[in-house]
């Protein structure tokens, strides 16, 4: 959701227009996909397309942040860290607590910083995976072995939750590693020939497709990470294979969304810049409609998909405006 900008320096183009677009569409998929998250169950489509969005679009921002995060061994860089993101997250969290109480959600305002509200998982996972660095960087690509056999191992211990997001911070952590483990050449290497477009396109056009027909409704809870294996309500021993093939499925999912980003400079590309300020905001935007607007009547915009991505496009252009930093100046 945030980088500290440290050793890529330039990437494709000047001021990284391509990863300032990765980040809008991603910011993007996140606000589509609350959004639409009340209104899934009223409409096969939208449920196809929560699905096809939680499938890579949070794997995809931990490994664009993991590739940000080469400088993190050096001097003042977890200052840094701690400024940008767990700041933010304590200020917000309160603020959540305060806001749940307001509309009716919470009966009394409580304030427990390290039980993530709604979205704050992200910031609480992102400071973690920054200091599992300093453990995993050091054994380079042969990291990922250990790193994923956590991610599957956590999934046996029903006291890792939401909690510190402990369950999310060793699920996701791979895609943070396998990010900060790319180097711009290789990105360079998978936009050079003019048919991975093609095939990326192709491979997300089946990937809904099977979504379509095979995803049930139970398979959710897998898409967030933050449950056990036990919670999800299966328990078998076996569940780490799940896990394992849904690893590979994201990540398969994740690099055929990159090749098709473009990477020119865009009229969005600056809102890719602002996606923390997003990330913050958007939430409350949600909730409050949700609040003052009856399920029935939002039940009424299911079937509207225009409506519904245009609403989707505002939210992103409010919360990422010049204005909205002035909101938040922490993370200037």
């Amino acid at each position: 959701m945030t980088e500290v900008r440290s050793a890529p320096g330039r990437a494709l183009n000047e001021r990284n227009s391509y990863f300032d677009n990765i980040k809008f569409f991603l910011i993007f998929l996140v606000v589509v996909g609350h959004v639409i998250s009340p209104l899934k169950g009223q409409e096969g489509f939208l449920f196809d397309l929560y699905v096809m969005i939680y499938l890579f679009h949070m794997p995809a921002f931990i490994f664009v942040s993991g590739f940000f995060a080469k400088g993190y061994k050096k001097k003042g860089y977890l200052y840094k860290v701690f400024k940008k993101v767990l700041i933010p997250y304590f200020i917000f969290q309160l603020i959540y607590s305060v806001f749940y109480y307001l509309n009716g959600s919470a009966n009394s305002i409580s304030f427990d910083l390290f039980s993530p509200h709604w979205t704050m998982w992200f910031l609480l996972s992102l400071f973690c995976w920054n200091v599992l660095l300093f453990v995993f960087a050091k054994w380079s690509w042969a990291g990922l072995v250990p790193a994923i056999a956590l991610g599957l191992g956590v999934g046996y211990f029903d006291f890792l939750g939401t909690y510190f997001s402990l369950s999310r911070t060793f699920v996701f952590f791979p895609f943070f590693l396998l990010g900060f483990l790319m180097k711009k050449e290789y990105f360079q290497k998978l936009k050079r020939s003019k048919y991975t477009s093609y095939i990326g396109a192709f491979i997300l056009l089946v990937t809904f497709i099977l979504v379509y027909f095979f995803f049930p409704e139970e398979g959710i809870p897998w898409l967030f990470g933050s449950s056990s294996y036990a919670d999800i309500g299966v328990g078998a021993w076996s569940d780490s294979l799940i896990r394992l093939s849904q690893y590979f499925i994201s990540a398969v999912v994740m690099f055929s969304f990159l090749v098709i980003v473009p990477q020119k400079n865009y009229f969005f590309t600056i809102i890719g810049q602002r996606t923390m300020y997003i990330y913050l905001l958007h939430g409350f935007i949600i909730q409050l409609i949700q609040t003052f607007v009856s399920k029935n009547v939002l039940y009424e915009f299911a079937g509207n998909y225009a409506l519904l991505i245009g609403i989707s496009l505002v939210i992103c252009f409010i919360c990422g405006s010049y204005y909205s930093k002035k909101l938040i100046p922490i993370l200037n």
